[in-house]
């Protein structure tokens, strides 16, 4: 049964598209909305996990930032923006600064975007996480880098044949490294500390 999981998980992101998957966290740690993470194929095992940390959370193989940046849109409207939101999309299509210009312009000045640095086919880093790691430079206070490619470097057992999806214990650990970033539920700190972990 484990075998078989694996298998499912570690496939390419292509072949993983399909329904949504979601789930509400099990305990809200602020007023108002909940957390919010917003994922892709890599998220989808994972997705129990972060409910039971405080996220809610919504998972969909082959999504792209446009996509996330949609549904964040459709939440504004509705007046349901959270003061945190994690994105973690890039498996599928690139991540511009374009991109996420965009995103930090609509959640605006009172909430934090957290992005996942998206690992590359074999387990690398590209232009993606480049991106991400420049707007966090240059946004320290809205923008937080969970930097899971420099955070899993060197533990092939997180991930199946493809170094990017993820085993179970792969889940475990990516749920523990998005978790730290739940001490910007409330939004932006008064000031930008010096990052000491590659999870925030």
């Amino acid at each position: 049964m484990l075998a078989a999981t694996v298998l499912v998980a570690a496939a390419p992101a292509q072949a993983a598209c399909g329904g949504v998957v979601a789930k509400g966290s099990s305990r809200n740690l602020v007023k108002g909305p909940e957390p919010f993470t917003i994922g892709d194929s890599v998220m989808l095992l994972a997705v129990d996990k972060l409910a039971r940390a405080g996220f809610n959370t919504n998972a969909q193989g082959c999504r792209q930032w446009y996509q996330g940046h949609a549904m964040l849109r459709r939440k504004k409207r509705q007046g349901r923006l959270p003061r945190l939101v994690v994105m973690a999309l890039g498996t599928n299509w690139v991540i511009t600064r374009k991109d996420i210009g965009r995103t930090r312009r609509l959640l605006g000045p009172k909430r934090v975007l957290a992005i996942v640095t998206p690992r590359e086919s074999g387990g690398g880093s590209g232009s993606d996480a480049k991106h991400i790691r420049a707007a966090g430079r240059a946004h320290p206070r809205r923008i937080k880098v969970i930097d899971w490619v420099r955070f899993s470097r060197g533990h092939s057992g997180w991930f199946g044949g493809d170094g990017i999806h993820l085993t179970y214990t792969g889940v475990d650990n990516y749920v523990r490294c998005l978790r730290r970033s739940l001490r910007y539920a409330a939004g932006p700190s008064a000031s930008a500390s010096a990052r000491r972990h590659p999870c925030v």
